[in-house]
């Protein structure tokens, strides 16, 4: 346990500085705008850069792997969470493990700044996976230690913290896409890196005099001997990973599609363990099992939604780049800039979102009722696209119109889904497992990309209406049937609404 209490870290923080908020959340909002300008910038480029042809100056890895590639990419991003977060509270703190986090992702841009092929690209790709698993859910544990529990900025300090989040991810691929796409891709990934090198400068510049104490303690940290046991399964773990790959990768049984596989199985099977250890646990009484039980449809139904707003970066940005009229109104766009549509539509809508429920006070749809309207509006956002295919077929390009629209649809279901999620998933944890029931929350998305890395490749022009309409159908009617079994499920919450 720490050796501090929470009011001494909170007495340790300059309270007053930014906007009326502690001066840590200056350090935390720029760190974590740079870190998303970095990996949002990086990723509107990654699948051209992908199924680019070589003498473009891409990989020319085809269409359907590269999709795939994108999937488990995201799916290992949103899993290496809980190592960052078993790493922050067992051995470093959460200060330290956002440090080395930034670290390792800026290292990863950097060598996707090579031009040395694929090597380069899964060296990168790990890097940065492991290093937003160590930042990404930490920097926010951070954001909480600089308020008292009964602080009334402490809602308002997250929603400026999740402003910077959004700017980030709104500009970069203004920049990062337009860099990469006019000139060079892999000035595009430098630029990402110098991002992360900002994001970086800032926390070291300001986190001694704006942090003070917050995240600097090691929550449960481990015992002398079980640092032995712990570091001695990792090492052996480590090794017993190289040596499988040494061997397989060669001999070509391991190969890019048989990995996507093993993480798709992941993705289902982890979250599946999850619940079963959650529910059999002596520590869960009686409620919180019925809690459970009705956290399962909330769970699928994320799922379902996630699938299809993390098809943005993929099947949404190829359409942008092979479907679409790219010269509007006398303006020449870039396929890339369509990914700063889902952080511009949250930024201007959130507000809105956060007003109509705190107007309609009890009157509000309860959680699932919620999730019903997030994926009626994921659906929607893939069934509009049908209509030019319909109209015009799939030969021609289409005005970009229609990913606008889609892109707008998703982003209300987002708003509609996912700030109730994570209220939900904190109000249905089990005591003993609230930490890591925030953990399988996220899971949903990392279980999501992963389903995604199989479906995506079903996706062309020849196929483009069925893909869409059996995919937006499908959530339209998962949606339908979580609105009837509402009154259900909210009679297994036990009274939590």
């Amino acid at each position: 346990m720490s050796r501090y209490s929470k009011e001494e870290i909170v007495q340790s923080v300059p309270q007053k500085g930014f906007f009326g908020h502690p001066k840590g959340l200056f350090t935390l909002f720029f760190t974590e705008f740079w870190e998303r300008f970095s990996y949002y910038g990086m990723r509107a480029l990654l699948l051209y850069y992908m199924y680019t042809e070589v003498a473009s100056g891409g990989l020319g890895i085809d269409d359907g792997t590269a999709k795939s590639i994108m999937a488990i990419y995201g799916s290992l991003v949103y899993m290496s969470g809980i190592i960052g977060g078993w790493i922050a509270d067992r051995l470093l703190g959460t200060q330290q493990t956002v440090f080395y986090g930034g670290v390792l992702i800026m290292a990863g841009h950097l060598v996707l700044a090579l031009p040395a092929g694929t090597t380069a690209l899964f060296i990168s790709m790990f890097l940065i996976v492991v290093g937003t698993g160590l930042l990404k859910p930490n920097v926010s544990s951070v954001v909480g230690d600089l308020y008292s529990p009964s602080d009334v900025r402490r809602d308002s300090g997250f929603s400026i913290f999740y402003m910077g989040i959004n700017m980030g991810a709104l500009i970069a691929p203004l920049i990062v896409g337009t860099l990469g796409q006019e000139y060079n891709y892999h000035l595009g990934f430098g630029v990402a890196a110098v991002g992360m090198l900002l994001g970086l400068a800032v926390f070291l510049a300001t986190k001694r005099k704006y942090l003070g104490l917050a995240g600097t303690y090691v929550p449960n940290p481990l015992e002398r001997d079980e640092k032995k046991k712990v570091f001695t399964r990792i090492g052996l773990g480590a090794v017993a990973i190289i040596i499988v790959g040494a061997i397989t990768i060669p001999a070509g049984i391991l190969t890019i599609n048989r990995f996507t596989y093993l993480v798709s199985f992941l993705g289902i099977i982890i979250p599946t363990l999850y619940f079963i250890v959650m529910y059999r646990s002596p520590k869960t009484d009686a409620d919180e099992k019925s809690r459970l039980l009705a956290y399962i449809p909330l769970f699928i139904a994320a799922i379902m939604f996630w699938a299809i707003q993390e098809q943005g970066s993929i099947i949404l940005a190829e359409y942008a780049d092979k479907r679409t009229d790219l010269s509007f109104l006398g303006i020449e766009l870039q396929s890339s800039w369509f990914q700063s549509l889902n952080p511009l539509f949250i930024v201007v809508l959130a507000p809105f979102f956060a007003g109509l429920w705190v107007k309609m006070g009890e009157r509000q749809p309860s959680t699932s009722k919620k999730f019903s309207l997030g994926l009626l509006f994921a659906g929607l956002s893939f069934l509009v696209m049908i209509i030019p295919a319909s109209m015009n077929g799939t030969e021609s390009l289409v005005s970009p119109v229609w990913l606008v629209l889609s892109f707008l649809l998703v982003v209300i279901g987002e708003l509609c889904l996912s700030p109730v999620g994570l209220s939900a998933t904190t109000k249905l944890a089990p005591e003993a497992f609230s930490a890591q029931t925030m953990s399988l929350w996220f899971l949903s998305n990392a279980s999501a990309q992963a389903i995604n890395a199989q479906i995506v490749k079903l996706y062309t022009p020849e196929t483009e209406i069925i893909y869409f309409g059996v995919i937006g159908g499908i959530a339209i009617l998962l949606g339908a049937m979580l609105f009837m079994l509402s009154s259900k499920i909210q009679h297994f919450m036990k009274g939590v609404r």
